[in-house]
């Protein structure tokens, strides 16, 4: 069975001791990381890419949303899931579109981790039951930005950069000359986006979707 790596930053010992304890229990393979604040795990996050990284909002020095962030930025593989007391609607909001892909709220964390690492794994988000109806309320007068961040945030990074640079209306050629990587590797990755997104893979049905949904694409964080 495959090595799940997962590195936890929170600023309370006890806590951080507490979640080890259930991800072990919960986990058979399993490497944990831990950190005391953002920085640490920025630091950490530059020489190593653990799968799952879990961060508290509230810690010195960076703390949970400059790190989805920064790590979105960095384009970094690993899923974040932001671990809170935070029940409302901005921090929600704040925590999803700066990359995240979970919300736990601290306080039933016991019960939804493992529900929540599973769902991230498989390149959905997951939203605490606390704070569920919130969410769909927060995003049902947006509801197709979120719709389509999730979509994106199911790409891998290269699969993104791809679609980036598809979006700059620039040919298979000329991304392949970007990306250091045959032409052949850039229509495989335009395939893969395209089934991701459930699209048709012909008749330029990429370029009609990045054509129809350009604003909301600009204005997302992930595709900045």
């Amino acid at each position: 069975m495959e090595t799940m790596h997962v590195a936890i930053a929170d600023d309370h010992p006890i806590f951080r001791s507490g979640l080890k304890f259930l991800l072990e229990t919960s986990f058979k393979n399993i490497v944990i990381d831990q950190f005391e604040n953002g920085e640490e795990l920025l630091e950490f996050v530059k020489t190593s890419t653990p799968e799952i990284i879990i961060v508290d909002i509230d810690m010195p020095i960076k703390n949970g949303l400059e790190v989805c962030e920064l790590i979105t930025q960095m384009e970094i593989d690993s899923k974040v899931i932001v671990l809170t007391m935070y029940k409302d609607i901005e921090m929600l909001k704040l925590a999803f579109y700066n990359g995240a892909r979970g919300y736990l709220v601290k306080d039933n964390t016991s019960e939804e981790l493992v529900d929540c690492i599973q769902t991230v794994r498989e390149g959905k988000t997951y939203m605490a039951k606390d704070v569920r109806e919130l969410g769909a309320n927060l995003f049902s007068n947006d509801k197709a930005k979120f719709q389509i961040s999730e979509l994106i945030g199911s790409l891998t990074q290269t699969e993104l950069k791809t679609l980036k640079l598809v979006s700059q209306k620039l040919s298979s050629k000329e991304i392949a000359n970007l990306l250091f990587v045959s032409v052949k590797s850039v229509e495989n990755y335009r395939s893969r986006i395209c089934k991701k997104l459930n699209l048709d893979a012909r008749n330029n049905s990429l370029l009609l979707w990045i054509m129809d949904n350009k604003i909301i694409l600009d204005s997302i964080k992930e595709f900045d």
